[in-house]
């Protein structure tokens, strides 16, 4: 996973007040974005369009 490339879209779609980070030492590098503005929809756009798989977890 590169870190570097995602930081900026994922910087460009959260407001400030919102918090993001990959938990890396997870076999998925699962993504924990905590929002109250942004729809899953949005950030599951945005990463298929850049070639990354990924789902919402409940």
């Amino acid at each position: 996973m590169d870190i570097n490339k995602l930081r900026p879209v994922l910087n460009a779609l959260t407001p400030p007040t919102d918090l993001w980070n990959f938990d890396l030492e997870d076999c998925d590098n699962i993504l924990r974005i905590e929002t109250q503005n942004l729809t899953a929809t949005a950030v599951l756009d945005s990463l298929h369009f850049l070639g990354y798989l990924c789902e919402e977890l409940h």
